[in-house]
């Protein structure tokens, strides 16, 4: 069967009006949240600055508070209900656990940390708290003193480490949960999932080590060179230029500073000087790069390319394994993310302005929301085999002015 996005189909997927599609509100500061997988109800309060309580009850949820992927959750903001904790006051105070709270989530929404709390309720790892059980909330005042010389060292609980913010690597200490872990670090939890292959319901382990996956920047000094870079991020140099918007042929200009697009795993210490047959290589694609419009989605032989007439294709499916990243072939505003049930399964449409789109179909997961901005070579999602995929795949499209052009004049020489 001849699969192609058709103009009544790209029609139907761009139904939005340009500049409509907003950007999801921050957790919190959101009334409604839509169940993602994994998610529970107390991650989502903890998130929300919520109690658990308060959400169960404005959704009419019953014990043991199961949430379905998908269901719409609303998040009370109302002063007059328990939605919201009063940061800690100067005296102590106390809180009632409820369903779904955690030591680092009742530690988050207190200003008081879980060390300290934990510590202040004789709580020994792995820090389980249970529904009724009453915690001393510290001051802030003594929450900010040091533990007595004299204390037993112990095991630090969930979310005393400052450094959650910039850290490229964690272990996993007792009583952590991944939920927790990516409220501290600031980085989606599916992003840690997949660069670490963890699978639902993403239980972690005392001792294990995270790559946390961070989008990393560089600030070009004097000496610095495109093949230098590319070898210490252990990223393609035309990648990197066209994150930039920039002529991958020009020389760097010291003090800029480069966004470096995200990658799962962890840079590539430097290797040795360059031979020059390498340069040369390294030069030639870059030439390649930058004469073309769109840079390749995802590396993969080339099952079945652009043709029209009676077999017409619309575009290239390309294939890859599962799971493999997806990412922007330039870039542009997510003007669809989600589920196409007629041919394409999980899908991606990029407005790239001028008229121009680029389409993402047959994938396994779809990681950014409608009406994101994304930057060229930031990943969109997962190749897999939804739709009508014959097998693990991507099937990849270019469009200017509502008409399909074949992706190949628009992409540089395969890769």
């Amino acid at each position: 069967m001849n699969r192609s996005l058709s103009t009544a189909a790209l029609a139907a997927v761009l139904a939005v009006t340009p500049g409509t599609a907003a950007l999801a509100a921050p957790a919190a500061q959101e009334t409604a949240h839509v169940v993602g997988t994994g998610e529970t109800l107390g991650g989502i309060a903890n998130r929300a600055g919520v109690s658990a309580n308060a959400i169960a009850k404005a959704n009419g949820l019953e014990a043991p508070y199961l949430v379905k992927v998908g269901q719409t959750l609303t998040i009370p903001r109302d002063q007059t209900l328990p939605s919201k904790v009063a940061p800690a006051p100067q005296a102590a105070s106390s809180y009632t656990v409820a369903a779904g709270d955690t030591l680092n989530g009742i530690a988050n929404r207190t200003g008081v940390s879980s060390e300290v709390l934990a510590r202040a309720n004789g709580l020994s790892a792995p820090y389980v708290v249970r529904v009724g059980q009453k915690l001393a909330i510290p001051a802030k005042s003594a929450a900010a003193r040091p533990a007595p010389a004299a204390a037993p060292a112990a095991a630090p609980p969930p979310g005393g480490d400052a450094r959650s913010e910039s850290e490229n690597t964690h272990t996993v200490a007792a009583g952590e949960t991944l939920g927790g872990i990516a409220v501290r670090a600031k980085v989606p939890r599916l992003l840690i999932a997949e660069a670490n292959g963890l699978a639902p319901p993403y239980t972690v382990k005392v001792g294990q080590k995270l790559v946390i996956p961070r989008t990393r920047r560089h600030l070009v000094e004097a000496g610095d060179t495109p093949f230098g870079l590319s070898l210490r991020y252990a990223m393609p140099w035309e990648q990197i230029a066209l994150a930039n918007d920039i002529d991958p042929t020009a020389a760097l200009e010291p003090g800029r500073t480069l966004l470096i697009p995200t990658v799962m795993r962890e840079a590539a210490k430097p290797a040795p000087e360059a031979t020059v047959d390498e340069a040369k290589a390294v030069a030639s694609t870059a030439r390649q790069a930058a004469s073309a419009r769109f840079m390749w989605p995802v590396e993969g032989k080339l099952r079945r390319g652009y043709s029209t007439g009676s077999n017409y294709h619309d575009g290239l499916d390309i294939v890859a394994a599962k799971g493999t990243m997806v990412r922007a072939a330039a870039s542009g505003t997510v003007r669809f993310a989600g589920f196409e049930k007629e041919q394409f399964g999980n899908l991606v449409v990029l407005d790239h302005g001028g008229g121009w789109f680029t389409a993402y179909a047959f994938l396994s997961r779809v990681t950014v929301k409608q009406g994101a901005k994304v930057a060229a070579g930031e990943r969109i999602g997962l190749v897999g085999d939804t739709g009508q995929a014959k097998g693990s795949e991507l099937h990849f499209e270019v469009r200017q002015g509502g008409k399909p052009v074949d992706p190949l004049d628009e992409l540089p020489k395969a890769p």
